[in-house]
């Protein structure tokens, strides 16, 4: 693209875009510099307006898991648009392509799951779980039973109620949010939250009591929701500790509780298995999916009703009538034909299997890469998604300075040498979570451009 014309996107962008999670004030004096035009992009590569290529070590935001520039899902999506862009699927309208969705979802699904409801992203599918809670408990005759049980650090949306699911203040601030009826408990990591001694067991059998403890403090009668990522995403990619799963599902099981797993990230493929919950063993309520749905290629999410709610929502029928919820776009015809065309490759292509044979390769490397490091507290992770935790101290977790902004240091060190690798918002942490199609020459890229931005960090720092 020649100069003049990246010149005038550049001011018509910051003439007009309200960018999200951007200082507006820096962005609009010019402080940050002028945008990243994203041109073009072909397996885990993007291309920008200057002709600058990087490796996308992060996916786009998690999402676009079988890579850039797949035309078989762009002529899926031109197909459909031909022969019919849109139409709405109240009162009972559907398509083929939704049909076909819909029944190979709730089939591939962990639980006993009965139907689909779509929706366009990963907010909007959470708010539709907090509904279909109160909703399901009011059928019950349970009205009290409404309150949702959130974790530190969760990530579950900015909207409303998805946003107060999210445990991370700088989300809340200024939002008037969390609204009430939003409950929070402790964070499963490990490394940062367990007693002197406190084996991993240990540690989740104590967040199981807390949780436990906060339900009776509460009144099981007015708790009906837990929502919870298989693994912590943006609150650090965080997996769950041994044992943390099972002693957690046997407290919502004893209380009557609903388990909402939050699938958005993990969902098709990215830990290994085809659900973060296969990986774990949980047995979830209800489902939440977006990203890797349509791998990012069309907007469309999704909230999986799991058989014990939709029994009650359908014998509810007779006493409220419609179901009394949907949008103009729940289950676009285009969103849908993209996500059974990703869909075909996720299972053409064993895409878990991939990832399950890559991402050890991959957390192997990153642990024999930087576990070491002097500013390197933890290195964790599972199958595609990764993250690196610095601190001052390793043998003390003295944590670093935040002034320093190490995270946010490395993250532009490894972007200047053409790699994007997330620095994480809780903490001193370079996340990655890199297309599911990366293959281990790529992997060795990544880590070793990764390498480089953290030793030129520690050399500015002096360590």
């Amino acid at each position: 693209m020649d100069k003049q014309k990246i010149e005038l996107i550049a001011s018509q962008d910051r003439g007009a875009v309200l960018h999200p999670f951007t200082n507006l004030k820096d962005f609009a004096s010019g402080k940050l510099g002028d945008p990243t035009i994203v041109e073009s992009g072909k397996g885990i590569r993007i291309t920008d307006a200057t002709g600058r290529e990087y490796i996308d070590g992060f996916a786009g935001l998690y999402c676009t898991n079988i890579g850039y520039g797949r035309t078989e899902v762009a002529d899926a999506i031109a197909r459909q648009a031909h022969k019919l862009a849109y139409y709405h699927t109240y009162a009972a309208h559907t398509t083929d392509e939704l049909a076909r969705l819909s029944d190979r979802l709730v089939k591939m699904a962990p639980g006993k799951m009965s139907k689909v409801f779509y929706g366009l992203s990963g907010s909007d599918a959470n708010e539709t779980q907090a509904k279909l809670v109160w909703y399901y408990n009011n059928l019950r005759g349970l009205p009290k039973k409404k309150k949702i049980i959130t974790r530190d650090r969760g990530y579950h949306g900015c909207s409303v109620i998805a946003g107060s699911m999210t445990g991370m203040s700088f989300y809340h601030d200024y939002m008037d949010l969390p609204v009430a009826g939003i409950l929070r408990t402790g964070v499963p990591h490990h490394y940062w939250g367990a007693e002197p001694g406190e084996s991993e067991l240990q540690f989740s059998e104590r967040r199981a009591r807390e949780l436990e403890e906060m339900i009776l403090r509460e009144g099981p009668d007015t708790i009906g929701g837990f929502i919870a990522e298989p693994v912590l995403g943006t609150g650090g990619i965080t997996p769950p500790p041994a044992g943390y799963w099972p002693a957690i599902q046997a407290v919502l099981k004893k209380y009557d509780i609903l388990l909402i797993a939050d699938e958005v990230i993990t969902g098709f493929g990215r830990t290994g298995a085809m659900f973060g919950c296969d990986k774990y063993a949980i047995e979830p309520d209800l489902i939440t999916v977006a990203k890797g749905l349509t791998s990012a290629y069309a907007p469309l999410s999704a909230a999986i009703v799991g058989e014990k709610v939709y029994k009650v929502m359908e014998d509810g029928a007779d006493t409220v009538g419609a179901f009394s919820h949907g949008y103009t776009y729940s289950g676009h015809p285009i969103g849908v034909a993209a996500a059974n065309a990703v869909l075909d490759i996720v299972e053409r292509e064993d895409i878990p299997g991939h990832v399950a044979k890559v991402g050890e390769y991959f957390q192997k490397s990153m642990q024999e890469t930087f576990g070491s490091l002097p500013i390197v507290g933890e290195v964790r992770g599972v199958g595609m998604m990764a993250a690196i935790e610095f601190v001052a101290d390793p043998a003390t977790k003295k944590r670093l300075d935040p002034a320093l902004k190490v995270g946010a240091r490395i993250s532009k060190a490894a972007r200047d040498r053409g790699l994007i690798a997330r620095a994480m918002p809780h903490g001193e942490i370079l996340g990655f979570a890199p297309p599911l199609v990366t293959t281990r020459e790529e992997i060795d890229q990544i880590i070793d451009i990764a390498h480089k931005a953290v030793i030129s960090v520690l050399d500015e720092l002096k360590v």
